[in-house]
């Protein structure tokens, strides 16, 4: 092929919050696919909160990106070459492609999409894998019942909104916590959660008890930090609690300044018998095609709702993933590439 590959890479490992010195934008040659492969051009790329923790050496339950790889990043694409018999040219698929316009696959990993079946970039939100992280997490883990209250943090983004939705499907209160009134807007307003508490509030504390009179049942962490220390004192005696995500302190240099409070956690994990469990989404593969056909269904039916903050460029990709951990994002971050 005669095009050039543009691709962005780790730079340097940020000590902080990440900014535009971290990476770097590259232009190479389109890559040959050889027997078993297929060339994908990539069409829209999902940026994910987990990039950051990507981006560290840190020992986590996945490998690091190494300087000057290209980030990782699930992707829409399209087959333009291929030398495999599952995947012929012209075909869309969902993958792991990485912040680039070309990559090579095996196969593996890919799914087909049909794009007269839902706009193919809901398979990197709703139908992909935050949707199924907010599907599997919350059913496995959170357990919601019939008349329980279900407090979701970052709930104006692609996993929680998800999570309040679906615990409104199973007939449960939904509280969402979010940053700033328009999006508490469009929690009550448009998704149908029962209450929307603003964190930025010099009252959010007062505001989530208030709205959580029955205490809490569950609560779906992506945050951490100040949200749960305002969660913590009202969850009810075997209260669930999936654990996906600590966005407050994916950055932090330092430990949170003190007293120590592991022990008035352990003491409430103790004494109200709390059900506390992270998880990675693919903890629960197994469950894909179901997530796949009860939430594509009830996507169909209308019974769930959700949005997309699409941007423009593979050039533009590290400012707005800076800004995705600053909350900027307003619904599920996903880059048009060019």
């Amino acid at each position: 092929m005669s095009q050039v590959n543009r691709r962005i890479v780790l730079a340097a490992r940020p000590h902080g919050e990440p900014n535009a010195s971290h990476f770097r934008l590259e232009e190479g040659r389109v890559p040959t696919p050889q027997e078993g492969e297929v060339l994908l051009r990539n069409r829209y790329l999902s940026l994910d909160p987990y990039m950051r923790r990507r981006m560290s050496a840190a020992k986590s339950y996945a490998a690091p990106v190494a300087i000057g790889d290209t980030m990782v990043g699930a992707t829409v694409a399209e087959v333009v070459a291929s030398h495999h018999p599952d995947h012929p040219v012209g075909e869309t698929v969902v993958g792991f492609g990485g912040w680039q316009d070309f990559a090579l696959s095996d196969g593996k990993g890919l799914r087909r999409l049909d794009p007269a079946a839902a706009p193919v970039t809901t398979a990197l939100g709703v139908l992909g894998m935050p949707g199924m992280t907010a599907y599997t997490g919350l059913l496995n883990i959170g357990r919601p019942k019939p008349g329980e209250t279900v407090v979701v943090a970052a709930a104006a983004g692609p996993v929680g909104s998800l999570v309040g939705q679906i615990a409104k499907l199973k007939g449960a209160r939904a509280v969402g916590i979010a940053g700033g009134p328009e999006k508490c807007a469009y929690l009550t307003g448009e998704l149908g959660f029962d209450a929307a508490i603003d964190h930025r509030s010099d009252s959010f504390a007062d505001d989530l008890a208030a709205a959580c009179p029955q205490g809490i049942d569950v609560y779906f962490e992506n945050v951490g930090g100040a949200v749960f220390d305002a969660v913590l004192p009202l969850l009810n005696d075997f209260a669930r609690l999936p654990v996906c995500g600590l966005v407050s302190g994916y950055s932090a240099t330092e430990l949170p300044p003190g007293p120590d409070r592991i022990p008035v956690l352990m003491r409430a994990v103790l004494s109200k018998r709390l059900h506390l469990q992270g998880f990675i989404v693919w903890d629960f593969a197994a469950q894909e095609a179901a997530f796949l056909e009860e939430v594509g269904g009830w996507l169909r039916e209308g019974r769930i709702r959700h949005r997309e903050d699409i941007i423009d460029g593979l050039e533009n990709a590290p400012d707005a993933f800076a800004g995705l951990l600053k909350g900027r994002n307003f619904g599920k971050l996903i880059v048009k590439l060019a």
